[in-house]
């Protein structure tokens, strides 16, 4: 099963290796990390997905508990939330599948972001599977490169995760 966990932590040096270093130390390959500032100065948020059984899984929050620079844990898959994924991706474009290309784009409420003659490079954001399934569609087209951030997420509602303060 899929879990979204979202670590507070201190933003300090080594804090992403040590959490890493935990699921890798386990097995456990992290299918997307994510890591960002907060609104509190020194203080990030970690967005991890990670594969693995529930019991598997709390026993990884009780060991990142352990980790000195780790604030709080939120697990994420036992409550609503909201996830969100940015890409970039450079595609071939000709003069033939330029409107087409342009059309794909529209569908998927996306946008161009930066084109010449021979490619674009297109921006969009949405859930993972939004950004899989725009990938598959633009495929046919060329992707030069392709880049994707990984999954953020925040609870839904207005209370704070699990009442988390980590002031």
């Amino acid at each position: 099963m899929e879990h979204t966990i979202s670590v507070i932590v201190e933003n300090k040096a080594g804090v992403l290796s040590r959490v890493s270093g935990l699921f890798s130390r386990r097995g456990y390959n992290i299918k997307s990390l994510a890591v960002g500032e907060t609104d509190i100065p020194g203080i990030s948020r970690m967005t991890i997905v990670v594969n693995g059984d529930e019991k598997t899984i709390e026993q990884v929050e009780k060991q990142l508990y352990k980790l000195i620079d780790v604030i709080k844990v939120i697990h994420l898959t036992d409550e609503e939330f909201v996830e969100r994924e940015l890409v970039m991706i450079k595609l071939n474009v000709s003069k033939s599948t330029r409107t087409e290309i342009l059309q794909v784009v529209d569908i998927f409420r996306s946008k161009v972001i930066d084109m010449n003659v021979n490619s674009f490079v297109i921006e969009a954001t949405g859930t993972t599977s939004k950004i899989s399934a725009l990938e598959k569609a633009l495929q046919p087209y060329g992707i030069q490169e392709i880049v994707r951030t990984g999954m953020i997420a925040l609870s839904r509602g207005a209370k704070k995760s699990k009442g988390v303060s980590i002031k």
